[in-house]
């Protein structure tokens, strides 16, 4: 497993489940869409104090292990 991803948790408790940065508030899905949105890794940084670049590194590397797909061989009907 990728060390950054320990960075990565998810708690019943915390944003209903959702996978979270570090236990905090932060949601991966928030995000990431502020990423796809254009916004930097340093206007991030600078709009939410409690975030470290590691944080935002981790939520990049667990958006690309969903990402990775095992092609399933169909079943003819």
């Amino acid at each position: 497993m990728d060390a950054s991803l320990a960075r990565i948790t998810i708690d019943p408790a915390v944003c209903h489940g959702k996978p979270c940065v570090r236990g905090l508030r932060y949601p991966v899905e928030m995000l990431l869409g502020l990423l796809s949105s254009g916004m930097t890794f340093d206007q991030i940084l600078a709009d939410y104090e409690d975030l470290e670049r590691a944080d935002l590194l981790a939520v990049l590397a667990y958006a690309a292990r969903l990402a990775q797909t095992r092609r399933l061989q169909s079943v003819p009907a």
